[in-house]
């Protein structure tokens, strides 16, 4: 643990200097946790920005939607089914709302703050696409967002994650709906970079997923890659159904 603690403290000490004059700072990691609902995400999000933080990486939490901006109280009223939007509306809308606070995900990051993600643009293509909207359609309006280091997608049954509290009570908290969008992001595990897409078995205990999380992290914030600009989600995907 202390050696964790002094190799991420020295990561973290890399983003906030300049190493030599002209020479790019370290930048902090996008980790973006995805799911069926009800796997976990939010537990593991807050207890990754924790740990980090007290290991001296600075670090904050970020949530899609964002339901305090004013597209994220369309779409809360949307999910919690007091309203209804056609399925290419609300989907705009969940981008719309992902840009809204993309600047801001891209200031932290280039200032040396690691930014973790409770679900993102792969949520917004999995759940449209399952209702019959091309791929391609639906991915288009996310392309140039600020791309993920790491994805981190926490696998867990349909039926077990029906088993835990508070499933139901928002409009595709449904178990065949749960299924399908299962599906739906298989196949976008498949299109992203080697490397970058990481499912776990959210089945094990909290602190069991935890320590894989941190793990995980720990290699992208001491890669090479936190050298390097932000990279931007599927600037070179191909049109598909």
């Amino acid at each position: 643990m202390t050696t964790a603690r002094t190799t991420l403290a020295s990561a973290a000490q890399s983003a906030s200097s300049t190493l030599a004059a002209g020479a790019r700072q370290r930048r902090g990691a996008f980790i973006v946790f995805e799911g069926l609902d009800r796997s976990g995400k939010s537990t593991q999000v807050a207890r990754l920005v924790q740990q980090l933080n007290e290991r001296g990486v600075k670090a904050v939490a970020a949530r899609f939607p964002d339901r305090t901006l004013t597209t994220g109280k369309m779409i809360d009223s949307y999910l919690s089914q007091k309203a209804d939007l056609d399925d290419r509306a609300i989907h705009l809308l969940f981008s719309a709302n992902r840009w809204e606070r993309a600047n801001q995900i891209l200031e932290d990051l280039n200032r040396g703050t690691t930014v973790v993600c409770d679900r993102y643009a792969f949520s917004g293509i999995a759940f449209s696409a399952i209702k019959g909207l091309s791929w391609s359609w639906c991915r288009a309006p996310d392309i140039g967002l600020p791309a993920p280091d790491l994805v981190l997608f926490l696998r867990i049954s349909p039926s077990a994650a029906q088993s835990r509290g508070g499933f139901g009570d928002e409009r595709y908290e449904k178990t065949e709906v749960q299924q399908r969008v299962k599906g739906a992001f298989k196949r976008l595990g498949e299109s992203v970079e080697e490397g970058k897409w990481v499912e776990l078995e959210a089945d094990r205990g909290v602190d069991e997923v935890g320590q894989e999380v941190l793990r995980r992290v720990e290699e992208v914030l001491q890669g090479a890659g936190m050298d390097k600009e932000v990279g931007k989600l599927w600037t070179e995907c191909q049109a598909d159904d």
